[in-house]
């Protein structure tokens, strides 16, 4: 046990300390965000100093691009109060999962279509369709899917957060969209808190308020979907293995979803004190920030060239047809 510990020492020393560069950025950069600083001075790092991708550091990796990623989840479940999910209620669930339906079907018609498959499809689908780089890390953390996966869907879930922030405040006024209308459509159809923040409190104070409690009653469609994903992919596994098609619960439900229903759980008891939520949130997003470090040492940039510019297409266009679904559901509800 300590001879493991210790085995993990160097690569996790390397790992906080860019995280510990990483979140700051990200705060005075909240569009970018923590985790796409992370992992680009992760890529980055690992090509300016070779060393870093020896085997020393390989455990420490592994460690927290695992471990940290699971244990970020449960942290950032205290952000979530079930009340707040029933006080939005019906208004906004129709559009919540009109939108998550438009993404993960799109994802999958237009990722067969452009031959962008397996985890980066998936990665893709989900960042778009639920929260940006929480659901990417929540996904990761359950199906294990390839470093150039993770990259390129963060890559992608970036660069349109930046395109929503700008365009979205200028044309919701030219459609003279009300604030509360504004701010279900920015909590629906931007990914990231941050930049789902962002451009709300930019719309106004009232499209800011709305925009932000819709946007974490959407991070609850996390459960349902990485539970759908942890079975499909136990079921491919056990025939691929030749394994008993019967699959113990511990595979079906992973710890770490539980944690963040429990998380959340707590917050809504009132056992979670407000005072202590801004700091919950900081541990969590350094905590996300550091496994996706790891994931950015770990990568080969042959990986990202080998796949081209095909997925950032993908979210392209699921990013255009999840802005207009939001609307058009609206419009009709």
């Amino acid at each position: 046990m300590l001879r493991s510990t210790g085995r993990r020492v160097p690569g996790l020393a390397v790992v906080l300390a860019l995280a510990a560069v990483a979140v700051p950025l990200g705060r005075l950069v909240p569009v970018v965000g923590g985790p796409v600083f992370g992992i680009v001075l992760g890529v980055l790092a690992g090509l300016l100093v070779p060393a870093l991708r020896s085997d020393l550091c390989r455990p420490g990796y592994t460690f927290a691009s695992k471990t940290l990623l699971q244990s970020s989840i449960v942290v950032l479940g205290t952000g979530l109060s079930l009340q707040q999910v029933v006080h939005v209620g019906g208004s906004s669930l129709p559009v919540m999962l009109g939108t998550l339906a438009i993404a993960l079907g799109g994802a999958w018609l237009f990722g067969r279509l452009l031959g962008v498959r397996g985890d980066t499809q998936t990665l893709i689908g989900v960042g778009t369709a639920i929260c940006g780089a929480s659901a990417i890390a929540a996904t990761t953390a359950a199906i294990n899917p390839k470093r150039s996966s993770v990259a390129y869907a963060l890559a992608t879930i970036f660069t349109f957060n930046v395109v929503a922030v700008l365009t979205f405040p200028p044309l919701g006024h030219l459609l003279g969209l009300s604030p509360e209308a504004f701010g279900l459509w920015a909590g629906t159809a931007i990914n990231d808190t941050s930049s789902v923040v962002a451009a709300g409190y930019a719309y106004s104070q009232e499209a800011g308020d709305q925009a932000l409690v819709v946007k974490l009653t959407r991070s609850l469609m996390l459960v349902p979907i990485v539970l759908a994903l942890v079975f499909l992919k136990s079921r491919r596994d056990a025939r691929t293995s030749a394994a008993a098609a019967r699959l113990p619960w511990r595979k079906l439900v992973p710890l770490f979803l539980i944690g963040f229903l429990a998380a959340a759980g707590l917050r809504t008891a009132g056992l979670v004190p407000v005072g202590w939520l801004p700091a919950l949130s900081l541990i969590g997003t350094f905590l996300i920030t550091a496994a996706l470090v790891a994931i950015g040492l770990s990568l080969r940039p042959k990986e990202l060239r080998d796949t081209g510019p095909r997925p950032l297409l993908l979210g392209a266009i699921l990013w255009v047809l999840v802005a207009a679904g939001s609307l058009a559901i609206q419009s009709f509800s």
